[in-house]
């Protein structure tokens, strides 16, 4: 039964981990990004407007929102190819991408195993090395399976002249990478402890998985001074129903079938681009929806034209 665990509904709230996972995550995104410093939170806010809100941002889960499968599954795939493990190895991270595609959720077990692999692959390896190797990948493996819509979104907020962060289970490391080449301010990922620059096969807190991923949220908006009533939250799993929960302005993306329920119950805007059609209710900003057209459109083109 433990294979569907995923079928029961899970609550859980923020533990001591959760937080200490949220905060390193949030620690680690600001670090990595050039000149960014605490800014004052000003008395007097405007309203919210989507242009121009410096007190605004986005969030944006990774795995099957902004990207086809799970980034950790396509990274192991990269790293076999480099000889990190073995062939046996191989078979199983191809199985647990192959349920997450089918499944279209995150099943907890299947995630942790799949970040224990990873740990004990990397573990003695140099940070710098991994993000080299990362950027390999992501051509590899990554840069054909992003939405092309949710990239658009996310777009629209940067044209908006707001901040966007991906938020993932996914290795920091490699989180920044990805929103890296997306052109996005940052990411917030699961930390792995390092020594001296080496991997040391252990996390610092827990993954950044659920109620860690609002607490990640909630201390990075502390730091840059956002006010999170302003900000925009987008996920396809309900396991992220507590980081949506947290900003004013929750957006549904191919959700699964728990989260597409919560939403329409609570009226959150929905989008889905796995078929194709717009969901039952679509709620996206104009300048955003205009966004998701034409990006959409060019990306479509820029794919179509690698693969000639």
């Amino acid at each position: 039964m433990a294979a569907l665990g995923w079928l029961t509904p899970r609550r859980r709230s923020a533990t001591a981990r959760s937080v200490l996972a949220g905060e390193a995550s949030a620690e680690a995104a600001r670090k990595s990004v050039p000149g960014s410093v605490p800014e004052p939170v000003s008395e007097e806010e405007p309203d919210f407007p989507v242009l121009g809100d410096d007190k605004a941002a986005a969030f944006f889960d990774l795995d099957n929102t902004v990207m086809q499968g799970a980034a950790l599954f396509h990274f192991g795939r990269g790293l076999y190819k480099r000889k990190f493990f073995e062939t046996r190895e191989l078979a199983r991270f191809a199985w647990q991408q192959a349920w997450f595609r089918l499944a279209g959720v995150e099943d907890p077990e299947h995630m942790q195993d799949a970040r224990d692999s990873a740990l004990s692959i990397v573990k003695g390896h140099r940070v710098s090395e991994l993000m080299s190797i990362g950027e390999e990948i992501y051509d590899e493996y990554m840069a054909e399976r992003i939405w092309p819509g949710t990239r658009a979104l996310a777009q629209a907020h940067l044209d908006a002249g707001q901040k966007v962060w991906l938020v993932t289970a996914a290795p920091v490391e490699i989180a920044q990478v990805i929103a890296r080449r997306l052109g996005l301010t940052g990411a917030l990922g699961t930390v792995a402890e390092s020594v001296d620059g080496v991997y040391t096969g252990k996390l610092v807190g827990e993954p950044l998985h659920g109620p860690a991923k609002a607490e990640a949220v909630r201390a990075l908006a502390t730091a840059e001074g956002l006010d999170l009533n302003r900000c925009a939250a987008y996920s396809d799993s309900h396991n992220d129903i507590p980081m949506l929960s947290l900003v004013g302005h929750p957006y549904a993306i191919n959700p699964d079938t728990k989260l597409r329920k919560h939403a329409r119950d609570l009226d959150w805007r929905l989008r889905d681009y796995r078929t194709g059609r717009k969901a039952a209710k679509v709620g996206i900003p104009a300048a955003a929806g205009v966004g998701a057209v034409a990006g959409g459109t060019a990306a479509a083109i820029a794919i179509s034209r690698r693969r000639r």
